[in-house]
């Protein structure tokens, strides 16, 4: 079963964006997020927008803040593989969290002209912006 298209939400404005169209959506998290805002950030961003579907918490290569994410009873969250990823994959799976290596494709809403692909990209009409080299 495959989740729906995936939007990295950056706040509460975005969240509302994103659900706004009234299309299955799933909410990620800025790359990194969970270093530098943390989980329980993500968590109460998602209980403030009212969003009960798919969303990914970036956790980067913080095996830490993935356990801390799976003590908030988050749902999903990516972690780059490092030590003690089987441990908290056997820990997701064990809560019914999804645990990923990488994030989904995406359209990121805050880059430049992302609200007017939203709709599009989340009726599978577009592909997402991509990103500029590094």
């Amino acid at each position: 079963m495959s989740s729906p298209p995936a939007l990295i939400i950056h706040s509460l404005p975005h969240l509302r964006a994103a659900l706004a169209p009234g299309l299955p959506v799933t909410l990620l998290s800025a790359p990194g997020a969970a270093d530098y805002a943390g989980p329980a950030w993500w968590a109460a961003l998602l209980r403030a927008g009212g969003h009960t579907g798919p969303s990914l918490l970036d956790c980067a290569s913080s095996p830490g803040r993935a356990l801390e994410a799976l003590t908030l009873h988050l749902p999903g969250l990516i972690l780059r593989p490092c030590p003690g990823w089987g441990q908290l994959a056997a820990l997701a799976q064990a809560q019914g969290a999804v645990l990923l290596t990488a994030p989904p494709p995406a359209l990121n809403l805050g880059a430049p002209g992302a609200a007017w692909r939203l709709t599009p990209w989340l009726r599978g009409e577009i592909s997402p912006i991509p990103a500029p080299p590094p």
